[in-house]
């Protein structure tokens, strides 16, 4: 094993986080709801949400990708916005599915982990989009841009809760 797998190793091993809230919404453009637990769906998405696959209802659902089945979102990112911009941006407004804390997420691209009982593949890094601003009416871009979440495919399925560990595999 070489030094940079031993660190990855270590790395891996120390994190654990926490479920903090969890959203969804039926379409574009409305208001993310908030939920006590999640269906989540492999190969899919999330039951009633715009992006699962096969009801697909979201801004960019005209560009499929099935690593966009579930977003997590950091919590520590939001408190970073509001201390760094002033800007309060509640957990139900970043639009992405999962709210976390303690859960490293831009490191954990192409990683797996587990979300509560569901297992998961991180895929790619989210990006922010004037979309946010739109819906939100704050000027959240740039503070959004590194520290907009990470999209996951779901690889096992099953429900997510308020409160779940995060761990890696």
């Amino acid at each position: 094993m070489t030094i940079r797998e031993t660190l990855e190793t270590l790395t891996d091993a120390t994190w654990s986080g926490v479920v903090c809230h969890l959203h969804k919404t039926p379409r574009a453009f409305l208001p993310m709801k908030n939920f006590e637990t999640l269906q989540l769906v492999a190969g899919r998405g999330i039951e009633g949400d715009r992006y699962m696959i096969g009801n697909e209802a979201g801004f960019y659902s005209h560009k499929p990708e099935d690593g966009r089945q579930v977003t997590l979102f950091e919590i520590e990112a939001l408190e970073a916005i509001r201390r760094d911009y002033g800007i309060e941006i509640a957990p139900i407004e970043h639009r992405r599915n999962v709210t976390v804390r303690g859960v490293p997420l831009n490191h954990l691209v192409f990683k797996k982990f587990w979300l509560g009982e569901c297992l998961l593949e991180a895929t790619r890094l989210s990006t922010p989009c004037k979309h946010i601003e739109e819906i939100l009416g704050k000027p959240v871009f740039d503070p959004m841009v590194h520290r907009s979440g990470l999209n996951c495919r779901i690889l096992q399925g099953g429900t997510v809760k308020v409160g779940d560990t995060v761990r890696p595999v």
